[in-house]
C-alpha cells in the first residue's frame, strides 16, 4: 500500500514509526508544512534500528501546504499513492479531504469535519454535526469506487470498532452504548501539560455535546453535563467522566441499531477547571486577534504556550484507556453490560516504538485499518465509518501490533452518576 501521510506531528511521526515495520506498507511519504519536520519523523523511524534496508528506503518526506487541495492532490499523484492518511487537525480537513478525492486516493482521518452550533439554541439542538459535510458527498465518492473512512483513530475508530463487535457477538439488544476515556497518565515535572493537542481537546469539550436517543434523535447538552464516575480496568480505577462533543455519538447510530449514545471522557475536575478558565478568558477563540502588529488566534498561542504533546514521552508514567460500554440483552436475552477496551502503556510504548502512549494508541488504529484495506478485506465506497466494516479482522489484526484489545463483563461496574 502507497500512503501519503499530511501532518508529522506526533501522530503522523508515530504512524510512520509504526507501518515502516510492516511489509503491507510498501511506500510511505510524510509530508509537512516544515519539511524538517516530516524529515525527523523518517530519520525516527530508520534511527529505531529495527528497520532493514529495504524498509528503510520505502520512506519520504515532502513539503507541503495542507490548506490547499491542489498541493494535496499534486503530492498525492506525484507518489502515486493509494491512500492519503489526514493526521493534521481537523481544521484541515476539507482541503485534505478534496485533494484526496481529486487524486483518485481513498481518504482516512481520525476527526472529522468540524461542526457549528445551532444559531440560536446550542445546547438544545444540533446546528452543521461533526461530519455532515463529508457524508454529503458520500454519492461522490462512491460513484467513483473510492472510500473515506472517517473517524479512523482510537476515539473515534477504536471506539466505534468495538461497538460493532459488541453488536454482532455479545448482544442480541442494545439500549445504550457509551464511549469511556480514561487514564492515570502522569506527566512529571509540569502543573499543566496535555497528552493530546490542546487545539483538538478545546474544541471537542468546549463545544455543545452531542446525545443521541432513538425517540428524539441527536441533540445537545451543555459542556461537561451528567459527570459520573466510571472504573477502569486494569488498576486505572474509578475517574468522573463528563459530555464532550465527539463523533462516535454521530457515527454509531448510522450502522448499529441502539437506543442512546454518549461519549464521555475522563478529565478530571482540575483539567475542566483550566478549560473554563481559558474559555472565561476568551483564550479559546480561533479567529486571529491583533497585537503589535501580528494577528494570531488566542487558541493557537495557547498551544504554542504549552509543551508539544508528542515531545512529553520521556516524562510521562502510567496507561490510557480507550473503550466502549454496552448496555442492554446478551445474547441469551438477560441483561448484560460489558467494556471493550484497549490500554497501552507508556513505558512500553516508549520503549518500543519512542512513543507516548496517547499519541501510538491514536496512530496504531489508522495502520490497522490501511492495512486491512491493502488486502481489500476492508472496503466500502463512500463515505463510511469505522462500525460499517466487520470488526473480527480489525482485531484480530490489532492484537499483532503488540498491544492487544480485550473485554470484561461490567455489570457490577456500571457508571455511578454524580453530582455537577
Amino acid at each position: 500500500m502507497r500512503v501519503l501521510v499530511i501532518g508529522a506531528g506526533g501522530v503522523g511521526s508515530a504512524f510512520i514509526s509504526i507501518t515502516a515495520r510492516r511489509d503491507a506498507f510498501t511506500h510511505l511519504v510524510v509530508a509537512d508544512v516544515d519539511v524538517e519536520r516530516a524529515q525527523r519523523a523518517v530519520d525516527e523511524a530508520i534511527d529505531s534500528g529495527e528497520l532493514d534496508a529495504t524498509q528503510q528506503t520505502r520512506l519520504r518526506a515532502e513539503q507541503i501546504d495542507a490548506s490547499n487541495d491542489t498541493a494535496v492532490a499534486a503530492l498525492a499523484r506525484k507518489h502515486d499513492v493509494d491512500v492519503v492518511l489526514n493526521a493534521c487537525d481537523p481544521r484541515l480537513n476539507p482541503p485534505i479531504f478534496q485533494g484526496a478525492f481529486a487524486a483518485g486516493a481513498h481518504y482516512v482521518d481520525m476527526a472529522m469535519h468540524l461542526s457549528e452550533p445551532h444559531p440560536t439554541k446550542p445546547y438544545e439542538k444540533t446546528g452543521r454535526r461533526l461530519g455532515d459535510a463529508q457524508f454529503a458527498q458520500s454519492p461522490l465518492w462512491k460513484n467513483r469506487g473510492l472510500m473515506a473512512l472517517v473517524g479512523m483513530g482510537v476515539e473515534p475508530g477504536f471506539s466505534d470498532v468495538a461497538a460493532r463487535y459488541a453488536a454482532d457477538h455479545l448482544f442480541s439488544k442494545i439500549e445504550e452504548i457509551g464511549v469511556r476515556d480514561g487514564a492515570d497518565l502522569v506527566v512529571d515535572g509540569y502543573d499543566f501539560a496535555p497528552t493530546f493537542s490542546i487545539w483538538t481537546t478545546i474544541e471537542e469539550c468546549l463545544n455543545p455535546p452531542v446525545i443521541y436517543e432513538r425517540e428524539r434523535g441527536w441533540f445537545t447538552t451543555r459542556p461537561f453535563s451528567e459527570p459520573e464516575v466510571f472504573t477502569f480496568p486494569e488498576g486505572i480505577g474509578a475517574i468522573e467522566c463528563v459530555n464532550v462533543e465527539h463523533e462516535e455519538v454521530i457515527l454509531i447510530p448510522r450502522w448499529i441499531d441502539v437506543e442512546r449514545v454518549t461519549f464521555k471522557y475522563g478529565l478530571g475536575r482540575e483539567f475542566i477547571q483550566v478549560l473554563k478558565t481559558l474559555e472565561k478568558l476568551e483564550l479559546v477563540s480561533t479567529e486571529p486577534v491583533e497585537v503589535r502588529g501580528v494577528k494570531v488566534s488566542p487558541r493557537d498561542v495557547v498551544a504554542a504556550a504549552l509543551p508539544d504533546p508528542a515531545e512529553l514521552g520521556d516524562h510521562m508514567r502510567g496507561r490510557t484507556c480507550a473503550g466502549t460500554w454496552v448496555r442492554g440483552l446478551g445474547l441469551d436475552g438477560e441483561p448484560r453490560e460489558v467494556y471493550v477496551y484497549h490500554v497501552v502503556d507508556n513505558d512500553w510504548s516508549m520503549s518500543e516504538y519512542r512513543h507516548q502512549a496517547v499519541v501510538w494508541q491514536t496512530a496504531v488504529m489508522p495502520a490497522v485499518a490501511i492495512e486491512l484495506m491493502s488486502s481489500g478485506t476492508w472496503f466500502r465506497a463512500g463515505v463510511v465509518g469505522p462500525e460499517a466494516l466487520p470488526s473480527e479482522p480489525f482485531l484480530d489484526l490489532l492484537d499483532s501490533y503488540g498491544a492487544e484489545w480485550e473485554w470484561l463483563e461490567y455489570k457490577d461496574r456500571a457508571p455511578l452518576v454524580t453530582e455537577n
